[in-house]
């Protein structure tokens, strides 16, 4: 859909923020409207967010210009990389969040459906086309698929949000085996396909609903995964009104149910596509570069070099000096991963070395790496400041001196809607509450033993409830005996992870 057809749409989201902004529509009005348009006003509703959509996590050289002159323009202060792969623009004024929503659409970046009830951002694994042991790239049809499912926000009213996703590897970085409609790559250059699974409350893996599919089928799948959610999602009860609950409405039937809608598609239209893959032509010149932040790809000779701001928050300030490296390198873009790293893409190795002195701000350990979402600071929904907790815990982790890996990557969302991911952490925690000295304080839910590889997959086992303040000290203690051990986080927990419980039991108690 050309950018001129969805300017007419923003007119609408210009009349009713501003109207928002000048007392006229309530909080709750607003928030239902202004998600269908990747907006929405933050936690006391004095500004808005603005969440870019960027299919793949992939962000092309005009479009990072973009977004740093906006960041200059608009004097935006803070920036967030999500986990679902798109961009977040906090602290904007009523003027800023409707002019930028527009100015997006010139650079190909479509707010719209970013929030409310539509398909979202469709996820990728990050180094798709670059990474080395990749099953396939799998990029070209991921785009195919966003192209596809941006013409259902005009005309499917679906229960809920959608999530669609693509796999290049067991790594299974974007959750495609617990999505609401997940593509796995396989060896033999096919997908298998999952459906109806997600994060959150009452959390589910995907039902495998179709072995060795063709990509040039991709698209039947994602209409009939329309069609089942048309048909059995809940459009009464919002709570259960994602693709999960269809599990619990259908039971055995499902992958049953979902094939019955799948042959009806194919007889009714014809959604086959064919694909190319983006060529990467750059030649190395060659430099090496020897970090552990320059990962070399199966491009010979050129280089990812992963940069993770704590919180997956950089300062504003370090996109435009990212850019103005960038903007002198062939063939060169930025990808955001599930985990809130950012990856620049083929990069020789004299300009990974310079892209790796810019981003010397990144994480040093796993455990600095954890991820966060936005957290209640600015969510509305939000139950606890995330960001704050994954901040102090990194302040503190310093102090405490451990190797890295000794104290493995954490995941903290604000609520149980697991922005954070939380439930596929080694360690995650989710925003809560709990009485101590005769009052409700603040605290987290703590689980354990979350994994999200294909073929491994498990959500974290919940061992109970822990007061803020009282984790820098819980995992403090876990760390003293892991680092006493000898060995990392991994290693010990797959020992004894009886001892995990045992450690945690004076804090959850």
């Amino acid at each position: 859909m050309q950018a001129v057809e969805w300017k007419k749409d923003y007119e609408e989201f210009e009349e009713v923020t501003r109207q928002f902004y000048a007392g006229e529509v309530p909080a709750q009005k607003y928030k239902g409207f202004s998600g269908g348009f990747g907006s929405y006003a933050q936690r006391g509703g004095k500004a808005s967010m603005l969440r870019l959509r960027l299919p793949g996590g992939r962000v092309t050289l005009d479009k990072l210009g973009f977004i740093v002159d906006a960041v200059g323009r608009y004097h935006i202060d803070k920036v967030h990389f999500t986990t679902c792969q798109t961009i977040q623009l906090h602290n904007l004024d009523a003027d800023a969040v409707c002019a930028l929503a527009v100015e997006a659409l010139d650079y190909g970046i479509v707010t719209r459906g970013g929030g409310g009830d539509f398909p979202r951002n469709v996820m990728v694994s990050a180094l798709s086309g670059v990474e080395q042991g990749e099953y396939f790239d799998v990029s070209a049809y991921a785009e195919a698929a966003a192209d596809y499912l941006m013409g259902f926000i005009k005309t499917v009213k679906l229960p809920r949000k959608l999530k669609v996703c693509f796999s290049n590897s067991p790594k299974n970085e974007p959750h495609a085996t617990f999505r609401d409609l997940g593509f796995v790559a396989r060896k033999d250059g096919k997908f298998d396909v999952y459906s109806a699974g997600g994060l959150g409350n009452n959390p589910k893996m995907g039902v495998k609903v179709a072995v060795a599919v063709d990509g040039s089928e991709i698209l039947y799948y994602i209409k009939a995964m329309v069609n089942m959610f048309v048909a059995y999602g809940n459009y009464e009860n919002r709570a259960k009104a994602r693709t999960r609950y269809m599990q619990d409405v259908l039971g055995e039937k499902y992958a049953s149910a979902f094939q019955e809608k799948l042959e009806q598609v194919k007889k009714e239209e014809n959604l086959d596509i064919q694909v190319q893959a983006r060529e990467i032509t750059k030649k190395p010149d060659g430099s090496a570069a020897d970090d552990k932040r320059a990962i070399p790809q199966k491009q010979e000779g050129l280089y990812a070099v992963e940069y993770h701001p704590i919180g997956g928050c950089p300062e504003p300030s370090k996109l435009k000096e990212l850019y103005e490296a960038m903007k002198e390198m062939e063939q060169i873009e930025l990808r955001i991963a599930p985990d809130e790293t950012v990856y620049i893409v083929n990069c020789t190795g004299s300009e990974a070395k310079k892209l790796l002195d810019i981003t010397a701000d990144s994480a040093a350990t796993a455990f600095a790496s954890s991820v966060a979402c936005i957290g209640a600071s600015i969510c509305q929904v939000g139950v606890r400041d995330s960001q704050k907790l994954l901040k102090t815990l990194v302040e503190e982790s310093q102090k405490w001196g451990y190797a890295d890996g000794v104290l493995p990557r954490i995941h903290i969302s604000g609520c149980p809607s697991s922005c954070g991911t939380h439930q596929i952490g080694r360690i995650g925690f989710r925003g809560g509450v709990k009485k101590a000295d005769g009052a409700m304080q603040p605290a987290f839910v703590l689980t354990v033993n979350g994994e999200d590889a294909e073929g491994k997959e498990r959500f974290g086992e919940q061992i109970g409830t822990i007061l803020e303040s009282d984790i820098p000290s819980f995992l403090k203690e876990l760390g003293a005996e892991i680092s006493a051990s000898g060995m990392k986080y991994d290693e010990w927990y797959e020992k004894y992870p009886e001892r995990f419980a045992e450690i945690a039991k004076p804090y959850v108690g």
